[in-house]
């Protein structure tokens, strides 16, 4: 009896084994577009297993694509004899349409949706049957049965993709405003899916039906995750202080953190709403009764104030970073606070004596391994700023020795190779890259490969090298805040080295200093010079999208922008800036929806 099933089992085994390699077989035809070959396997496999609606629905599918309308429709009609299964009624009513037989197929859909009210649990099956054949005004109203016949059910997410793939933008985003409040917990997941319908326009159609509808849910039942959902809008839009409103609502509900607020902070200060990001983190400091957050509202507030000011408006800050330090005290708590003080005296008021004093009384202080490491990484980085290169070497290697394999430790490793490439120690610093292009932090690991193609393309220009010394000199100039020296070197380097390869990234190099002093006609000029010189080029991509920036943000060139990003999005697919150029072509076009 045991060798009898087992015969069995090994039959079985070995028929499934040759049905799932010849429907392999058929499909792969298919897709090749070689249906007779397809079909035969197809027509095989169904006399194999006649009730295996998978192959049955391969075979039916495949005559159409042969136009063998009729061979298809006998197929359909006689497995409906035998039961009148709703996914072949529309099968057969989708066949009579592909023969222009509307007639027949509008009354084989009409018996398929009324199929559901028998039997609810095939709403589904039936819905998706029209939805494969791009019925979406039947399957339409096959989901809006549902909300009657199967309420516990809701398929509004359903609905929602179907009324965005007709372009009715106001029903898809009723119908995602339907399930987030059946379903809260897919917040997020209807957040990713109606992003692309969502621009920086506030004026876009598509955000006014979102935020309408929002304010109305707002006003009719105020859940916390309309709020939510109203803030993430606003972020969309730039409209921070509008997010504030409703990230203050959501915090009275539930005052239990702060993070959500500081995240909008941080956010706003990245997009340069500084006035934003300043109020808010003013309402942390009055909010708060943690220290740590306090300090990091305090010290985010210091480094707003910092950017863009004058000599006696920069003690007045100093002034306030002392007084943190009597009111919080220096201990380990405080060192974010200490780093970001020591930054500011070295790198603002050009103080790097007292910076570097500040800095080593905080190695003193009982602090961890890691912040031991983050506070001899600034000092490093200092006496780089001095041109103390060695003694800035010794500080990085230390880091590198101390937390091996961690990110810091790559870091440190990073600038060990840019502080050999200030030196002209090119051989070395290229060594350390090659090293770093495998980095676990992929920032790490795109600026070392960025900087090892800079040495490998242009080391062996000249025997002397010397272009490189002068763009690696100009390169410190620039993080010494040189901004003029820095310049002023690239020129001569555009003027003494005509058609070497170091041209492109020197154009590129000195249009972001340009851009740095607001001389923005210069930056055009150097952007236009690689598209015309060197439209082959890596820095290709990199100067239609920062030319397209100036020209839609500064030079106030909506058109000429609107060509460059339309020319990222056709020639420079591969780009990184593939698609922030075509969401800001879509707006400048004025587009609604996609």
């Amino acid at each position: 009896m045991k060798k009898f099933v087992l015969t069995i089992s090994i039959l079985i085994s070995f028929s499934f084994g040759f049905s799932q390699n010849s429907m392999v077989l058929a499909d792969s035809y298919y897709k090749k577009g070689d249906f007779q070959k397809a079909l035969v396997i197809y027509q095989n496999l169904v006399k194999e297993k006649p009730y295996n609606s998978k192959y049955v629905d391969k075979l039916v599918d495949t005559h159409q694509q042969l136009e063998q309308f009729d061979e298809a429709e006998q197929i359909l009609l006689n497995r409906l004899e035998k039961r009148r299964a709703p996914n072949f009624v529309v099968e057969l009513g989708y066949n009579y349409q592909l023969k222009d037989s509307i007639e027949k197929a509008q009354e084989l859909y009409r018996e398929a949706i009324m199929y559901i009210d028998e039997k609810p649990n095939y709403i589904y099956t039936i819905a998706k049957r029209f939805e494969d054949h791009s019925l979406l005004d039947e399957a339409i109203e096959v989901y809006s049965r549902a909300k009657d016949l199967a309420p516990e059910q809701n398929y509004s997410i359903q609905l929602a993709k179907i009324y965005g793939d007709k372009g009715d933008i106001e029903a898809m985003f009723k119908n995602y405003i339907d399930y987030i409040e059946f379903r809260p917990q897919y917040l997020n997941n209807i957040k990713r899916a109606i992003s692309e319908f969502i621009d920086e326009d506030k004026t876009n159609e598509a955000n006014t039906f979102l935020r309408r509808q929002l304010l109305k849910k707002i006003q009719q039942k105020p859940m916390v995750y309309w709020y939510e959902m109203l803030s993430w809008l606003y972020i969309q839009e730039g409209a921070y202080n509008k997010a504030f409103i409703q990230e203050k609502a959501l915090y009275k509900r539930n005052p239990e953190s702060l993070e959500r607020i500081i995240e909008l902070a941080v956010t706003a200060n990245d997009d340069n709403d500084k006035d934003t990001a300043k109020t808010i983190f003013k309402y942390v400091i009055e909010t708060t009764q943690d220290a740590y957050t306090a300090l990091l509202a305090h010290q985010y507030i210091l480094e707003i104030e910092t950017k863009n000011t004058n000599t006696e408006e920069l003690e007045i800050i100093d002034q306030k970073y002392n007084q943190l330090f009597k009111d919080y005290g220096k201990s380990d708590l405080t060192l974010p606070l200490q780093l970001a003080y020591g930054e500011f005296l070295a790198f603002h008021k050009k103080d790097t004596k007292n910076a570097t004093s500040f800095l080593r009384k905080s190695l003193k202080l009982s602090i961890s391994e890691f912040q031991e490491a983050k506070v001899k990484l600034l000092l490093a980085d200092i006496l780089v700023l001095e041109e103390r290169f060695n003694e800035a070497l010794i500080f990085y290697s230390q880091i590198q020795l101390s937390l091996k394999n961690s990110t810091i430790s790559q870091e440190a490793r990073y600038k060990v190779a840019k502080t050999s490439y200030y030196k002209g120690d090119f051989e070395w610093a290229e060594s350390q890259l090659k090293i770093l292009k495998s980095s676990t932090s992929q920032l790490i690991a795109n600026d070392a490969l960025d900087l090892k193609l800079l040495i490998s393309d242009n080391k062996y220009e000249d025997s002397t090298q010397t272009a490189l010394k002068h763009f690696a000199k100009a390169d410190l100039f620039a993080f010494q805040n040189k901004t003029d020296d820095a310049i002023r070197l690239l020129d001569k380097i555009l003027e003494e080295h005509k058609g070497e390869s170091i041209i492109d990234q020197t154009l590129y190099h000195q249009a972001k200093l340009f851009e740095k002093k607001q001389q923005y006609s210069k930056a055009e000029a150097n952007y236009l010079q690689i598209i015309k010189d060197y439209s082959e080029d890596i820095l290709a991509d990199d100067a239609h999208y920062y030319l397209a920036e100036l020209y839609n943000s500064y030079l106030l060139k909506p058109e000429e922008a609107k060509a460059l990003f339309e020319k990222i999005i056709f020639e420079y697919e591969d780009s990184i800036y593939f698609i922030d150029a075509r969401k800001k072509y879509r707006m400048l076009r004025g587009d609604a929806i996609n």
